[in-house]
């Protein structure tokens, strides 16, 4: 069974820093692409972030780009997303996802983890 867990989000001031944490298993990671999305109240869920399955390549949203890192150990079959400078907007639940790159589209997600930022 697959799970995806996240962990790390909580309440920070603007212009504060988390990192957020996905731990997973019951899946061959290294074959993952793994992704970040958000979903704040009264919202769609939003890209956030992605890293390939050998880290090198990432890409970002545009509005997190320069402020959030996303990584990944292999050896510990977890992805990160450093946040930095977070902003008010950047309040939502944060989720992670699993893709095998095989059938277009994101196959496992995470329970999510709440972060908010307040002004």
């Amino acid at each position: 069974q697959v799970q995806l867990v996240e962990s790390g989000g909580g309440l920070v001031r603007a212009g504060g820093s988390l990192r957020l944490s996905c731990a997973a298993s019951g899946l061959t990671f290294s074959s993952y692409t793994m992704g970040w999305f958000r979903q704040a109240p009264g919202k769609e869920r939003e890209f956030v972030a992605r890293i390939s399955r050998g880290g090198t390549n990432t890409v970002y949203a545009d509005s997190v780009k320069g402020r959030f890192t996303i990584s990944r150990d292999n050896a510990k079959d977890t992805v990160y997303l450093q946040m930095n400078s977070l902003k008010p907007e950047d309040t939502a639940v944060y989720y992670c996802a699993a893709d095998n790159r095989i059938d277009s589209q994101w196959n496992y997600w995470g329970q999510g983890t709440q972060v908010t930022v307040s002004s």
